[in-house]
């Protein structure tokens, strides 16, 4: 089982934690939860879950 969940930017050379201050949209549909952060980077990593 997972302890620990972190989420992390994804661009290239880049491994900052992405925290609920970098969140800039959330998003329901039947699918499950988008999530939109954005990094200090300039990134933008989007999650999902059910």
């Amino acid at each position: 089982m997972i302890e620990t969940l972190r989420c992390e930017c994804e661009a290239a050379g880049c491994e900052h934690e992405l925290r609920e201050s970098n969140l800039m949209l959330v998003m329901e549909t039947p699918g499950g939860t988008r999530r939109a952060y954005e990094c200090d980077c300039g990134a933008v990593t989007v999650t999902v879950t059910k």
